[in-house]
């Protein structure tokens, strides 16, 4: 198959590279000149992916992937083009189409018979249908159902580990016709190899859910849970601490019963997906109390944490206070919707001096987000654990001269590191 692939990000360059993988011309889009030169030059334009750059070295000479900046060069003819243009959102989670709507036009004014066009990127329901139908019909000239196909397929993976996560989780598509949901599954078996899972209901494959609308709440449905779930463990991590409970206990004799599944609470929910697409379902259904409720107790964690601290260090005016992370999780440059901007917030409206630290970033690159960066060995008054890079598990007081009071708020360390220091963990009193 001739296949078009348009945004070559963490998600879409990885997709691209799979398809290639198994024998398909492949030809990526993306509007960055410079993403689409280093791809051309099998160089990974990011670090972090598993085994992304010895297949870029393996496929870009071989001529079965490459990229361009012009969708002329990808679309027409092609057998099936998969989109994973960012949907940027506010601060609230507000959807903003912008970038999704231009790259939809530029489709349609491309797109040629007989394509089967597959969007991957999280929607609120009836977007497949309501908006990019119209909008490709639109600028095409061509009728979907008759001479071309729409699906909705969200990606389910986590940067970093993208190849194996493929494997691992079924695809799931929907389409707006039982014709267009056929040419999904035949595309999709073409591209994609699943490992044996012998506890789902029926076997790890392509699923079809019936329709696009099922398949766009299953992505929201799926993330939206986790939320909730963490909301709901750190309500009793809240609880436990005024209780003198430690909840990790309570949540692992919990998870031992089958039907229990609580997960751990924290300091920050963060990145692109479990902060942003609840408030996309919110967004269809803004009478969802529950999911509501949970979004806002998972956002005022970052001030709770510093609460946390505040009661154990005392008043933390003029208090030189680093934060540990700006990265939204462990092991992931990227601080998307991360929990260092409110922890930071939190420590100025406390007359602390708020530092950031990373072992991922730059002095500059913390400026530039507006953190004044920290470097172990300075002296400090208090830290406060943002994001479990696995740096930050080894650390002890000799790191952080000075320090009189840790809260560790990814239970990445433990107080006997941190003899004759006032250690506090969210869940235990």
């Amino acid at each position: 198959m001739k296949i078009a692939v348009i945004a070559l990000g963490k998600i879409g360059l990885p997709l691209a590279v799979q398809f290639a993988s198994k024998g398909h011309e492949v030809i990526g889009v993306d509007v960055n000149a410079e993403v689409v030169d280093l791809i051309n030059r099998a160089v990974e334009p990011f670090p972090g992916e598993a085994h992304l750059q010895e297949k870029l070295t393996e496929l870009v000479p071989a001529g079965t992937l490459r990229a361009t900046t012009n969708y002329a060069e990808a679309v027409p003819g092609a057998d099936a083009v998969v989109l994973v243009v960012p949907l940027f959102v506010d601060e609230e989670a507000r959807p903003d189409f912008g970038w999704m709507d231009a790259a939809t036009e530029e489709l349609g004014k491309h797109l040629t018979a007989g394509t089967l066009v597959s969007y991957e990127t999280t929607l609120p329901v009836g977007t497949t249908r309501n908006r990019w139908k119209p909008m490709l019909e639109k600028e095409s000239g061509l009728t979907e159902g008759a001479d071309f196909h729409l699906v909705f397929s969200p990606e389910r993976v986590l940067t970093g580990r993208v190849f194996e996560d493929l494997r691992k989780y079924p695809k799931l598509i929907g389409g707006l016709s039982e014709a267009g949901a056929a040419r999904a599954i035949e595309f999709y078996e073409a591209v994609l190899d699943f490992d044996e899972r012998p506890d789902l209901v029926r076997p790890n494959g392509v699923w079809d859910l019936g329709s696009a609308e099922a398949s766009e709440l299953a992505k929201l449905a799926e993330t939206t849970y986790r939320d909730v779930n963490i909301g709901l463990a750190n309500q009793f991590a809240r609880f436990a601490s005024t209780a003198g409970i430690d909840v990790y206990q309570v949540i692992e004799a919990s998870n031992s019963q089958p039907y229990s599944h609580i997960h751990q609470p924290g300091i920050a929910v963060g990145g692109h997906c479990i902060p942003v697409y609840p408030r996309l379902y919110l967004w269809n259904d803004p009478d969802a109390t529950v999911v509501r409720a949970a979004r806002e107790a998972n956002a005022g964690m970052p001030d709770y944490t510093m609460g946390l601290l505040e009661g154990a260090h005392g008043d933390l005016t003029g208090a030189r206070v680093v934060v540990l992370g700006a990265a939204y999780r462990g092991g992931v440059k990227e601080t998307a919707f991360s929990g260092v901007f409110a922890a930071v917030e939190a420590l100025r409206s406390r007359g602390a001096t708020p530092l950031v630290h990373d072992p991922l970033y730059t002095d500059d690159e913390l400026r530039s987000l507006g953190f004044e960066p920290y470097h172990l060995g300075e002296k400090v008054d208090a830290a406060v654990v943002q994001a479990d890079h696995r740096e930050y598990s080894g650390l002890g007081p000799d790191d952080l001269p000075g320090v009189r009071t840790f809260v560790d708020g990814r239970r990445v360390s433990s107080a006997d590191r941190w003899p004759d220091i006032s250690y506090r963990v969210i869940g235990k009193a």
